[in-house]
Protein backbone atom coordinates (compact mmCIF):
# COMPACT_ATOMS: atom_id res chain seq x y z
CA UNK A 1 0.00 0.00 0.00
CA UNK A 2 2.83 2.42 0.79
CA UNK A 3 4.34 1.67 -2.50
CA UNK A 4 1.16 2.62 -4.27
CA UNK A 5 0.87 5.79 -2.22
CA UNK A 6 4.40 7.06 -2.73
CA UNK A 7 4.89 6.03 -6.34
CA UNK A 8 2.82 8.94 -7.74
CA UNK A 9 4.59 11.30 -5.41
CA UNK A 10 7.94 10.08 -6.65
CA UNK A 11 6.80 10.62 -10.22
CA UNK A 12 5.65 14.13 -9.38
CA UNK A 13 8.88 14.93 -7.59
CA UNK A 14 10.91 13.56 -10.47
CA UNK A 15 8.92 15.71 -12.83
CA UNK A 16 9.67 18.83 -10.83
CA UNK A 17 13.27 17.77 -10.63
CA UNK A 18 13.52 17.43 -14.39
CA UNK A 19 11.90 20.80 -14.94
CA UNK A 20 14.15 22.37 -12.37
CA UNK A 21 17.13 20.61 -13.89
CA UNK A 22 16.31 21.94 -17.36
CA UNK A 23 15.99 25.44 -15.99
CA UNK A 24 19.27 25.10 -14.15
CA UNK A 25 21.12 24.10 -17.31
CA UNK A 26 19.49 26.59 -19.65
CA UNK A 27 19.68 29.65 -17.42
CA UNK A 28 23.48 30.16 -17.65
CA UNK A 29 23.32 29.64 -21.40
CA UNK A 30 20.63 32.24 -21.86
CA UNK A 31 22.43 34.58 -19.48
CA UNK A 32 25.65 34.29 -21.43
CA UNK A 33 23.87 34.97 -24.69
CA UNK A 34 22.01 37.98 -23.30
CA UNK A 35 24.97 39.53 -21.50
CA UNK A 36 27.74 38.81 -24.05
CA UNK A 37 29.49 41.86 -25.56
CA UNK A 38 31.39 42.15 -28.83
CA UNK A 39 35.19 41.86 -28.53
CA UNK A 40 36.81 45.09 -27.39
CA UNK A 41 38.96 46.64 -30.09
CA UNK A 42 42.01 48.53 -29.00
CA UNK A 43 42.71 51.88 -30.68
CA UNK A 44 45.43 50.33 -32.84
CA UNK A 45 42.97 47.75 -34.20
CA UNK A 46 40.31 50.28 -35.22
CA UNK A 47 40.89 51.89 -38.63
CA UNK A 48 39.18 55.10 -37.47
CA UNK A 49 41.71 55.47 -34.66
CA UNK A 50 44.67 55.82 -37.04
CA UNK A 51 46.34 59.22 -37.06
CA UNK A 52 46.01 60.73 -40.55
CA UNK A 53 49.16 62.56 -41.58
CA UNK A 54 50.30 64.17 -44.82
CA UNK A 55 53.89 64.68 -45.94
CA UNK A 56 55.45 66.13 -49.05
CA UNK A 57 57.91 63.43 -50.19
CA UNK A 58 58.36 59.66 -49.94
CA UNK A 59 61.35 59.62 -47.53
CA UNK A 60 59.21 61.50 -44.99
CA UNK A 61 56.67 58.69 -45.18
CA UNK A 62 59.46 56.30 -44.20
CA UNK A 63 60.40 58.44 -41.19
CA UNK A 64 56.82 58.93 -39.99
CA UNK A 65 56.00 55.24 -40.25
CA UNK A 66 59.15 54.33 -38.35
CA UNK A 67 57.99 56.46 -35.43
CA UNK A 68 54.22 56.12 -35.71
CA UNK A 69 54.25 52.42 -36.53
CA UNK A 70 50.85 50.83 -36.97
CA UNK A 71 49.11 53.87 -35.54
CA UNK A 72 49.52 56.20 -38.52
CA UNK A 73 48.18 56.53 -42.03
CA UNK A 74 50.51 58.62 -44.21
CA UNK A 75 49.55 60.42 -47.41
CA UNK A 76 52.32 61.66 -49.73
CA UNK A 77 51.70 64.76 -51.84
CA UNK A 78 54.51 64.39 -54.40
CA UNK A 79 54.54 61.01 -56.19
CA UNK A 80 57.79 59.25 -57.21
CA UNK A 81 59.50 60.35 -60.40
CA UNK A 82 58.12 63.90 -60.29
CA UNK A 83 60.21 67.06 -59.97
CA UNK A 84 59.43 68.31 -56.48
CA UNK A 85 60.63 71.82 -57.39
CA UNK A 86 57.76 72.43 -59.80
CA UNK A 87 55.04 70.01 -58.70
CA UNK A 88 51.48 71.29 -58.43
CA UNK A 89 49.05 69.25 -56.31
CA UNK A 90 45.82 68.04 -57.84
CA UNK A 91 42.52 69.42 -56.52
CA UNK A 92 41.63 66.04 -55.01
CA UNK A 93 44.90 66.06 -53.06
CA UNK A 94 44.03 69.39 -51.47
CA UNK A 95 40.53 68.15 -50.77
CA UNK A 96 41.93 65.03 -49.07
CA UNK A 97 43.66 67.30 -46.55
CA UNK A 98 40.27 67.66 -44.84
CA UNK A 99 41.00 64.35 -43.10
CA UNK A 100 44.59 65.15 -42.12
CA UNK A 101 45.40 65.84 -38.49
CA UNK A 102 48.84 67.19 -39.35
CA UNK A 103 50.96 68.22 -42.31
CA UNK A 104 54.66 67.50 -41.76
CA UNK A 105 56.89 69.82 -43.78
CA UNK A 106 60.53 69.36 -44.76
CA UNK A 107 61.31 72.67 -46.45
CA UNK A 108 61.11 71.92 -50.18
CA UNK A 109 60.12 74.59 -52.70
CA UNK A 110 56.75 72.91 -53.26
CA UNK A 111 55.75 73.69 -49.69
CA UNK A 112 56.79 77.33 -49.93
CA UNK A 113 54.67 77.81 -53.04
CA UNK A 114 51.60 75.93 -51.80
CA UNK A 115 51.56 76.26 -48.01
CA UNK A 116 48.92 78.98 -47.88
CA UNK A 117 46.52 76.82 -49.89
CA UNK A 118 47.48 73.73 -47.90
CA UNK A 119 46.62 75.51 -44.66
CA UNK A 120 43.39 76.87 -46.13
CA UNK A 121 42.29 73.34 -47.05
CA UNK A 122 42.17 72.41 -43.36
CA UNK A 123 42.53 75.21 -40.84
CA UNK A 124 42.49 72.82 -37.86
CA UNK A 125 45.38 70.77 -39.23
CA UNK A 126 48.61 70.96 -37.22
CA UNK A 127 51.68 72.05 -39.21
CA UNK A 128 54.81 70.22 -38.03
CA UNK A 129 58.16 71.53 -39.29
CA UNK A 130 60.50 68.53 -39.37
CA UNK A 131 63.42 70.79 -40.33
CA UNK A 132 63.25 72.83 -37.12
CA UNK A 133 66.71 73.19 -35.59
CA UNK A 134 68.58 72.30 -38.79
CA UNK A 135 71.04 74.80 -40.25
CA UNK A 136 70.81 74.68 -44.02
CA UNK A 137 73.76 75.03 -46.37
CA UNK A 138 73.78 76.88 -49.70
CA UNK A 139 72.94 74.82 -52.75
CA UNK A 140 76.10 75.34 -54.76
CA UNK A 141 75.57 75.53 -58.49
CA UNK A 142 78.76 76.40 -60.31
CA UNK A 143 78.78 78.43 -63.48
CA UNK A 144 81.43 77.39 -65.95
CA UNK A 145 81.33 80.11 -68.60
CA UNK A 146 84.86 80.91 -69.81
CA UNK A 147 86.27 78.37 -67.40
CA UNK A 148 85.43 80.50 -64.38
CA UNK A 149 83.09 80.09 -61.44
CA UNK A 150 80.86 83.15 -61.53
CA UNK A 151 78.81 82.65 -58.43
CA UNK A 152 76.77 80.50 -56.16
CA UNK A 153 73.03 79.98 -56.17
CA UNK A 154 71.69 81.70 -53.05
CA UNK A 155 68.96 79.12 -52.51
CA UNK A 156 69.48 77.06 -49.38
CA UNK A 157 69.66 73.33 -49.92
CA UNK A 158 66.38 71.60 -48.93
CA UNK A 159 67.67 68.01 -49.25
CA UNK A 160 68.16 67.50 -45.52
CA UNK A 161 66.69 63.97 -45.64
CA UNK A 162 69.87 62.68 -47.35
CA UNK A 163 71.95 63.19 -44.20
CA UNK A 164 71.56 60.49 -41.52
CA UNK A 165 72.74 62.98 -38.91
CA UNK A 166 70.04 65.48 -39.86
CA UNK A 167 67.36 62.81 -40.10
CA UNK A 168 67.84 62.20 -36.38
CA UNK A 169 66.75 65.81 -35.79
CA UNK A 170 63.81 65.39 -38.17
CA UNK A 171 62.78 62.21 -36.37
CA UNK A 172 62.67 64.04 -33.04
CA UNK A 173 60.51 66.80 -34.56
CA UNK A 174 58.14 64.22 -36.05
CA UNK A 175 57.90 62.48 -32.68
CA UNK A 176 57.07 65.78 -30.96
CA UNK A 177 54.27 66.39 -33.44
CA UNK A 178 52.83 62.89 -33.04
CA UNK A 179 52.79 63.18 -29.25
CA UNK A 180 51.01 66.53 -29.50
CA UNK A 181 48.30 64.96 -31.66
CA UNK A 182 48.12 61.58 -29.94
CA UNK A 183 49.49 61.89 -26.38
CA UNK A 184 48.02 58.60 -25.12
CA UNK A 185 50.51 56.67 -27.26
CA UNK A 186 53.53 58.69 -26.17
CA UNK A 187 55.35 55.68 -24.68
CA UNK A 188 54.96 53.70 -27.89
CA UNK A 189 56.16 56.57 -30.03
CA UNK A 190 59.14 57.09 -27.73
CA UNK A 191 60.14 53.42 -28.04
CA UNK A 192 59.82 53.60 -31.83
CA UNK A 193 61.90 56.78 -31.93
CA UNK A 194 64.65 55.21 -29.84
CA UNK A 195 64.74 52.19 -32.15
CA UNK A 196 64.84 54.39 -35.25
CA UNK A 197 67.72 56.47 -33.85
CA UNK A 198 69.64 53.24 -33.24
CA UNK A 199 69.00 52.16 -36.84
CA UNK A 200 70.18 55.54 -38.14
CA UNK A 201 73.40 55.29 -36.12
CA UNK A 202 74.04 51.82 -37.52
CA UNK A 203 73.40 53.08 -41.06
CA UNK A 204 75.78 55.98 -40.50
CA UNK A 205 78.51 53.58 -39.40
CA UNK A 206 77.96 51.33 -42.43
CA UNK A 207 78.20 54.25 -44.85
CA UNK A 208 81.30 55.63 -43.10
CA UNK A 209 83.04 52.27 -43.36
CA UNK A 210 82.42 52.24 -47.11
CA UNK A 211 83.41 55.85 -47.83
CA UNK A 212 86.16 56.74 -45.36
CA UNK A 213 88.95 54.81 -47.16
CA UNK A 214 88.30 56.45 -50.55
CA UNK A 215 91.14 58.47 -52.04
CA UNK A 216 89.08 60.26 -54.66
CA UNK A 217 86.42 62.27 -52.79
CA UNK A 218 84.67 64.00 -55.70
CA UNK A 219 81.67 62.80 -57.68
CA UNK A 220 79.46 64.39 -60.34
CA UNK A 221 75.68 64.73 -60.27
CA UNK A 222 73.19 66.35 -62.57
CA UNK A 223 71.14 68.00 -59.80
CA UNK A 224 72.99 69.10 -56.64
CA UNK A 225 70.87 67.13 -54.19
CA UNK A 226 73.67 65.40 -52.30
CA UNK A 227 75.34 68.30 -50.52
CA UNK A 228 74.43 67.20 -46.98
CA UNK A 229 75.38 63.62 -47.72
CA UNK A 230 78.72 64.79 -49.11
CA UNK A 231 79.29 67.00 -46.06
CA UNK A 232 78.59 64.11 -43.69
CA UNK A 233 81.18 61.87 -45.33
CA UNK A 234 83.81 64.37 -46.45
CA UNK A 235 82.91 64.13 -50.13
CA UNK A 236 82.37 66.80 -52.78
CA UNK A 237 79.63 66.87 -55.36
CA UNK A 238 80.02 68.60 -58.71
CA UNK A 239 76.69 69.62 -60.26
CA UNK A 240 76.02 69.64 -63.99
CA UNK A 241 72.91 71.80 -64.08
CA UNK A 242 73.18 75.57 -63.86
CA UNK A 243 70.28 77.29 -62.08
CA UNK A 244 68.04 74.35 -62.90
CA UNK A 245 68.93 74.50 -66.59
CA UNK A 246 70.91 72.25 -68.90
CA UNK A 247 74.52 73.48 -69.31
CA UNK A 248 75.50 75.43 -72.42
CA UNK A 249 78.05 74.01 -74.86
CA UNK A 250 80.85 76.00 -73.20
CA UNK A 251 79.80 74.90 -69.73
CA UNK A 252 79.58 71.30 -70.88
CA UNK A 253 83.14 71.49 -72.25
CA UNK A 254 84.36 72.84 -68.89
CA UNK A 255 82.59 70.05 -67.03
CA UNK A 256 84.23 67.44 -69.24
CA UNK A 257 87.65 68.99 -68.69
CA UNK A 258 87.10 69.15 -64.93
CA UNK A 259 85.90 65.55 -64.79
CA UNK A 260 89.06 64.40 -66.58
CA UNK A 261 91.30 66.37 -64.24
CA UNK A 262 89.54 65.00 -61.15
CA UNK A 263 89.46 61.46 -62.57
CA UNK A 264 85.68 61.35 -62.15
CA UNK A 265 84.25 58.14 -63.60
CA UNK A 266 80.69 58.16 -62.32
CA UNK A 267 77.86 60.62 -62.90
CA UNK A 268 74.62 60.44 -60.97
CA UNK A 269 71.33 61.31 -62.60
CA UNK A 270 67.80 61.27 -61.23
CA UNK A 271 64.52 60.00 -62.69
CA UNK A 272 63.07 63.52 -62.60
CA UNK A 273 65.67 64.96 -65.00
CA UNK A 274 66.90 64.23 -68.49
CA UNK A 275 70.15 62.19 -68.54
CA UNK A 276 71.29 63.73 -71.84
CA UNK A 277 74.03 66.00 -70.48
CA UNK A 278 75.30 63.33 -68.11
CA UNK A 279 75.50 60.80 -70.93
CA UNK A 280 77.46 63.26 -73.09
CA UNK A 281 80.00 63.86 -70.32
CA UNK A 282 80.28 60.15 -69.51
CA UNK A 283 81.00 59.33 -73.13
CA UNK A 284 83.80 61.91 -73.27
CA UNK A 285 85.48 60.84 -70.01
CA UNK A 286 85.02 57.10 -70.38
CA UNK A 287 82.74 57.01 -67.37
CA UNK A 288 79.25 55.76 -66.72
CA UNK A 289 75.88 57.20 -65.77
CA UNK A 290 74.16 55.77 -62.70
CA UNK A 291 70.52 56.47 -62.01
CA UNK A 292 69.79 57.21 -58.34
CA UNK A 293 66.91 58.90 -56.58
CA UNK A 294 66.98 61.25 -53.65
CA UNK A 295 63.26 60.55 -53.19
CA UNK A 296 63.33 56.78 -52.79
CA UNK A 297 60.79 55.60 -50.22
CA UNK A 298 63.14 52.97 -48.78
CA UNK A 299 65.44 55.61 -47.38
CA UNK A 300 67.91 53.39 -45.56
CA UNK A 301 68.47 50.91 -48.39
CA UNK A 302 68.77 53.75 -50.88
CA UNK A 303 71.58 55.48 -48.97
CA UNK A 304 73.40 52.17 -48.58
CA UNK A 305 73.18 51.55 -52.33
CA UNK A 306 74.47 55.03 -53.11
CA UNK A 307 77.41 54.61 -50.72
CA UNK A 308 78.23 51.22 -52.23
CA UNK A 309 78.16 52.70 -55.74
CA UNK A 310 80.48 55.52 -54.69
CA UNK A 311 82.80 53.09 -52.96
CA UNK A 312 83.11 50.97 -56.09
CA UNK A 313 83.66 53.86 -58.50
CA UNK A 314 85.47 56.74 -56.81
CA UNK A 315 88.87 55.09 -56.37
CA UNK A 316 91.08 55.19 -59.48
Amino acid sequence: MRLRVYTPMVVVLLGFSLISGCNTVSTPKNSAENNSLPPIQTPTETPNSLVDLTVSIMPQKYFVEKIGGKNVRVNVMIPPGVDLHSYEPKPQQLQALNNAEAYITVGVAFETAWMDRIKAANQTMLIVDSSQGIERIPMLEHHHEDGETHGVEETLDPHIWLSPKLVKIQAQNIYNGLVKIDPQRQAEYQANLNQFITEIDQLDQQISQKLTPLKNRKFMVFHPAWGYFAKDYNLEQQAIEVGGQEPSAAELADLISEAKQENIKIIFTQPEFSPRSAETIAQEIGGKVVMISDLDENWSDNLLKVSETLSQNLNP
